[in-house]
């Protein structure tokens, strides 16, 4: 398992998977339930308070591990900041002309769909969300799983992390009706 101590635990050996950007979901939930299963406090009841502590405190790093490595934005920060290029740098923060025209653009039309609500225009500007989020992911697996280029990667999780808040925007948090529309 994981040394508790280091300043970043290795979730990755913590569930016995190699460390990439491309991971088998399946095989992260099932190696999270076994994981789980090994370390949950109720396991421990009887035990003494020094062993009650420790399975909790491994529970809460195999959860915060599963939170992370099953995000593409969260695992691929976590990628980049394991290998010392924090996504919060100035330098993953400059994002290109372009991205920055396409935000400016995406936050217009959804303020404009707020006033004058247009079913259909909302969908293609989810779908153009859904689409650009898939090409984000790609790059960031070429990135990280090929290039092995951080610094590189470290831009494109912000950009990951935009266009996913810009879904959650649209769509809302579990709600049915799209966020975008509600007042």
């Amino acid at each position: 398992m994981s040394d508790l101590a280091s300043p970043i635990p290795d979730y990755f050996a913590l569930f016995g998977l190699e460390p990439a950007f491309a991971v088998d979901t399946a095989a992260l939930t099932r190696a999270y339930r076994t994981v789980q299963a090994q370390v949950h406090p109720d396991r421990y009841a009887g035990a003494g308070a020094a062993e009650r502590r420790a399975a909790l405190q491994w529970a809460t790093l195999a959860n915060e591990a599963y939170q992370v490595l099953r995000s593409p934005a969260r695992r691929a920060a976590y990628l980049c900041e394991r290998a010392g290029s924090a996504v919060s740098d100035d330098s993953a923060r400059a994002l290109t002309p372009d991205f920055l025209e396409l935000q400016m653009q995406w936050r217009q039309d959804l303020e404009e769909m707020r006033d004058h609500p247009e079913p259909q225009r909302l969908e293609r500007l989810r779908q153009d969300a859904r689409e650009q989020r898939e090409r984000e992911i790609e790059a960031l697996r070429h990135k990280l799983d090929d290039e092995r280029d951080f610094p590189g990667a470290a831009a494109g999780v912000r950009r990951l992390m935009f266009v996913d808040n810009f879904l959650t925007q649209i769509d809302g948090p579990g709600d049915s009706r799209p966020a975008a529309l509600a007042h």
